[in-house]
C-alpha cells in the first residue's frame, strides 16, 4: 500500500511587490500555520520516506517549519523545479515516477496544481472531507490519501481513498 501526503504551502507574503513570486516568503500567519500542520502530521503518525518540495521559497520554508514534527528517520529530500506553479498531470507524472522502495511520499507545492491533483486521485474516503476538498485546497491544508497500488509507476486516477483533509483553520 502506498500512503501520500499533498501539502499546499502555507500563506506567503505579497508585502514586497519587486519579489519574484518564485522568492516570496512566508508571512507570520504561514509561519504559525505551518507548524500547525507540522503537529497535524505528527498526529496522523505519516511518516514521509520522500518529500517531493518545490524549490521556491515559500514552500523551503513551509518544509523547514514542517520538518522537526515528522517521524521516523530522516527523509530524502527533493527539490524538484518540475513542482514548480506545474498543471496536475505534470505532479501525477512526477509521482508515478518515484521510487519502488519509498511507500510513503509528501508533496509540498501550489496551487492550483497541488488541488488538480488531489481532485484526479481521490476516489472514496469520509463524504464530508471529499466535499470540503473538491471545494478547495486552502494554504497550508493538507490531504493525505493511500492507494492499494504497490508501486507509484501504478497508480491510476481516482484510486486513492481520502484518509484526512486538515486545514489549519480545524485545528485553531
Amino acid at each position: 500500500m502506498l500512503s501520500l501526503g499533498l501539502l499546499r504551502h502555507a500563506k506567503s507574503s505579497w508585502d514586497d511587490s519587486d519579489l519574484d513570486d518564485f522568492d516570496r516568503p512566508l508571512n507570520d500567519r504561514g509561519r504559525a500555520a505551518a507548524q500547525i500542520m507540522g503537529k497535524a502530521l505528527k498526529e496522523l503518525h505519516f511518516v514521509p520516506q520522500l518529500i517531493l518540495c518545490s524549490p521556491a521559497k515559500r514552500t523551503r520554508e513551509t518544509l523547514q517549519l514542517v520538518s522537526p514534527r515528522l517521524q521516523g528517520p530522516p527523509a530524502e529530500v527533493d527539490f524538484d523545479d518540475r513542482l514548480y506553479l506545474t498543471s496536475p498531470d505534470a505532479l501525477y507524472d512526477r509521482l508515478k515516477a518515484v521510487p519502488i522502495d519509498a511507500k510513503s511520499v509528501l508533496m509540498i507545492g501550489h496551487n492550483p496544481g497541488l488541488h488538480g491533483l488531489a481532485l484526479m486521485l481521490m476516489g472514496t474516503g469520509d463524504a464530508k472531507s471529499i466535499s470540503r476538498l473538491e471545494d478547495k485546497l486552502p494554504t497550508a491544508a493538507l490531504a493525505v490519501f493511500t492507494f492499494p497500488q504497490v508501486a507509484w509507476r501504478d497508480l491510476i486516477p481516482a484510486a486513492g481513498r481520502l484518509e484526512a483533509f486538515i486545514t489549519p483553520r480545524d485545528r485553531a
